[in-house]
Parts: C-alpha cells; structure tokens; sequence
C-alpha cells in the first residue's frame, strides 16, 4: 500500500525527471515552439499544456472556430501526465494549462511549493468504475482486485465512488488524501491495484475492476454514459476541470479570452454533441 509519504517523494521525483529532460509535448498548433509565451503580449501566441481528451480537443475547437475572430492566437500542446503541464506552467514553458481539477490543484501546490491558480472551470469528467468481467460492483466476489488512479486527490475520489455505491467504508474524516489504508470497512476483502493514471483502463483485463477518470476513459474508447457500472454524480461535484496558470497571469489579455471562449455557447453546444454526457459543461 502507498503511503503519503511514497506519494510525495513520487511527484517530487516526477519534476525533478520533467525539469531535467525539459517538455515533451506534441504540439497541435503552429510549429513555430521557439518562444516562451510569458509577457501577455497579444502578438503572441497564447500556449497551454493539455490532456489530448478532452481538454486538447476541446482548445482545438477554439482554435480552429472562435479563436481568430475574438483576435486571439492560441497553441495547444498535448501532455499525457500529471505533472508535466504545471511544472511547465509554473516554469514559464507554456502559459497555461488545461487538464485539472481542484482538489489536485492544490494538492499540487502545496506538495511542490508552486503558485499555480485557477482562471475558470470549464467541465466534469465523471469518474466511473469498469469492468471486463462484471456487470454490477454486486457482483464482485470476495477477493476481488480493483485498480485505482494512484495520484492524491484522483485516488481518494476513486474510493469516495465505491464508498458511495456500498463497496467500502472508509474511516471518518477520511479527505481528498485518502488511501487504501484509509478504509475502515471492506467487507468482499477487495484487494486494490494502484497505478498511474493513464494505465488504469489499460488493466481492466487483468483486474476484476478498475476506477478511471473521464478523460482516459473516452481516449481509450469507454463511453462512461453507457459503459461504466457507477458514474459520479454532476450535481455538488468539486471535481470540474481547469483553465490554469501562474499566480499573476490571470489578467493576461490573451487568458481572458481564451476563458471567455471556453465559457461560450459555442463550446458548451460542442462538448454537449461531441461526448454525449461522458463530458459535462461546467458552466
């Protein structure tokens, strides 16, 4: 089982691994990556560090639909972690991110001494759990193994779901740090499987089942409406996905915009068409 303190020395490890080798990103706008975008000069190019799905697809949108008339010029970069976007964020190598909630917000600042801040959220990803073996949390069997999203806030949501659905109890008091070790009640004796989580999906043939968040469930082709045995909830949840940047660039004209765009009618028309309840407006 991982402890807090295995989970720090992680993500510890995490920057100091993106800081030595620098951003690996894929860019999906101009191939011009030469430039930090740092001054809030509107001749530049505004650039954010997103997950590929949604939060790339949804930039893209604006990219290639909103962003020209409203002046803005916007590239995305694609990150498949964690950690990368806001080390990058608060390192200057991009302007923004676009790939987080809350609660892993400022767990993040807090264990690495960042100042990274919240512009506007933009939406839910219902994390759910998945099974290739089951077709109910019901009918789990005692020793049953469970794979969860091993990063802080991510994981103590994961169990807060199956606490919600009967699985487990965890003990009182439990937070957004919860643990496996956090569970006072078990009564199947689930054994749990904590992985990064971009590999949670990709172990649901070797686990009985496996909790995983949105954006990796859609990229890996689960449509979480349809597919997933229990769904968070929309209503009350702290859990919605951030445009972010660096304490002092909120009033970056270019940042306005793009959080301007992303609350638009037209973005919330296509996250409604496009993910078809397995991505939620926030706004």
């Amino acid at each position: 089982m991982r402890n807090h303190t295995r989970r720090t020395t992680r993500i510890a490890t995490a920057v100091a691994v993106a800081g030595a080798l620098g951003l690996g990103l894929a860019a999906c706008g101009s191939d011009d990556d030469s430039a930090k975008s740092g001054s809030g000069d509107s001749d530049k190019a505004l650039v954010v560090a997103a997950s590929p799905t949604p939060h790339a697809d949804i930039l893209k949108y604006v990219q290639d639909h909103l962003a020209a008339k409203d002046g803005l010029k916007l590239k995305v970069k694609e990150v498949t972690d964690y950690v990368t976007p806001n080390t990058a964020t608060q390192d200057g190598s991009v302007d923004a991110n676009f790939f987080q909630h809350k609660p892993y917000l400022d767990d993040f600042n807090k264990k690495n001494g960042t100042d990274l801040v919240p512009v506007t959220a933009v939406h839910l990803e219902p994390l759910g759990a998945y099974s290739h073996k089951v077709k109910s949390l019901d009918a789990l069997k005692k020793g049953a193994t469970v794979a969860l999203p091993n990063d802080a806030t991510n994981e103590a949501r994961a169990l807060k779901l199956l606490e919600s659905n009967g699985l487990i109890t965890l003990k009182s008091g439990a937070g957004d740090d919860a643990t496996p070790s956090d569970i006072a009640k078990n009564p199947k004796n689930i054994s749990f499987k904590e992985l990064e989580a971009a590999q949670v999906p990709r172990s649901l043939d070797d686990v009985d089942a496996a909790v995983v968040n949105g954006n990796y469930a859609v990229e890996t082709g689960l449509k979480p409406a349809k597919d997933a045995l229990v769904l968070e909830k929309a209503k009350d949840n702290p859990y919605a996905n951030l445009l972010v940047v660096k304490d002092g660039k909120e009033n970056d004209p270019r940042v306005k915009k793009l959080a301007k765009l992303l609350h638009s009618p037209e973005v919330k028309k296509f996250i409604e068409d496009k993910y078809e309840g397995s991505v939620i407006p926030a706004f």
